[in-house]
């Protein structure tokens, strides 16, 4: 019986492997093709080096790709802030944790730029993409206002979160459409803590 689990760990292991590959090749093909519709799964094959028949095995439809891709960058994103905020001592600590976690390398890349361009379109016509959308955007404003709070008070942490977040958002969509630019994370930090410094009054 413990032979049998062994072998099926390392199964699950070598499954949860190749997904994560393919989903990591999804998302440097859509950099390269720059839409969905001109991503095909043959051209993510080629990228994980698989036959397409073992995309459509894991994953089934392109659309069903494109969610796992969604979800792998938001779940990246759920755990560099997760982790940066349990290093936060302070409420301004706090604020600049979820700043810095936007622009974390690992999320502010060429590929996860333009995969979130098309995802962002994507979600138009997919329910499931828009709710990961509104997710992701409620983590955001949620933890932006509960640094904010204790500095601000509750109704100008309100709106100073919203306005920050359209701001870490217009960062973002610039970049995306000024590919040629590499992406400078530490740049678009300073300038959204130079915002709340000035709405706190530091």
């Amino acid at each position: 019986m413990s032979e049998w689990r062994s072998l099926r760990r390392v199964r699950d292991g070598l499954e949860a492997a190749r997904r994560e590959a393919l989903i990591t090749a999804a998302i440097a093909a859509i950099e390269e093709a720059g839409s969905m519709e001109a991503t095909t799964m043959a051209q993510i094959a080629a990228r994980a080096s698989v036959s397409p028949a073992l995309v459509h095995h894991y994953f089934g439809a392109k659309d069903d790709l494109m969610i796992a891709a969604m979800r792998h960058l938001l779940f990246g994103f759920r755990d560099g802030l997760t982790r940066r905020l349990s290093a936060a001592r302070t409420s301004r600590e706090r604020v600049s944790a979820v700043i810095e976690g936007c622009f974390d390398p690992s999320q502010f890349s060429r590929e996860a730029i333009a995969a979130w361009l098309v995802f962002y379109l994507y979600a138009r016509r997919s329910s499931e993409a828009a709710r990961l959308l509104r997710l992701y955007f409620r983590r955001l404003e949620t933890n932006l206002i509960s640094g904010l709070a204790p500095l601000l008070g509750p109704p100008a942490a309100i709106s100073v979160a919203a306005a920050a977040g359209a701001m870490i958002d217009g960062v973002w969509l610039r970049q995306a459409l000024t590919p040629l630019t590499a992406p400078d994370g530490p740049a678009a930090v300073r300038m959204v803590e130079r915002y709340i410094d000035a709405e706190i009054g530091t």
